[in-house]
């Protein structure tokens, strides 16, 4: 779904707000963290962090490579 929002000064910062039924919808909540990230084709807004993946990504190839050290580790 795509929506328009307005981007209003808040301080020294600049906000955005969503529409309570995409809020509702995604269940967002007041207090609740998301990741803006800039892409090619503009801002996207996830709950994911990008940056945790390339850890897990980067824990399995280490967790194959190493299963049995991370084994007797695990003891």
């Amino acid at each position: 779904m795509v929506r328009q929002v307005k981007v209003r000064q808040a301080g020294g910062s600049l906000s955005a707000t969503l529409p309570k039924d995409m809020t509702d919808r995604l269940n967002l909540q007041a207090g609740d963290s998301l990741f803006a990230i800039e892409t090619e084709n503009g801002i996207l807004l996830s709950p994911y962090d990008p940056e945790f993946q390339e850890v897990v990504e980067i824990y399995h190839s280490i967790s194959r490579e190493y299963r049995n050290a991370l084994r007797e580790l695990a003891k």
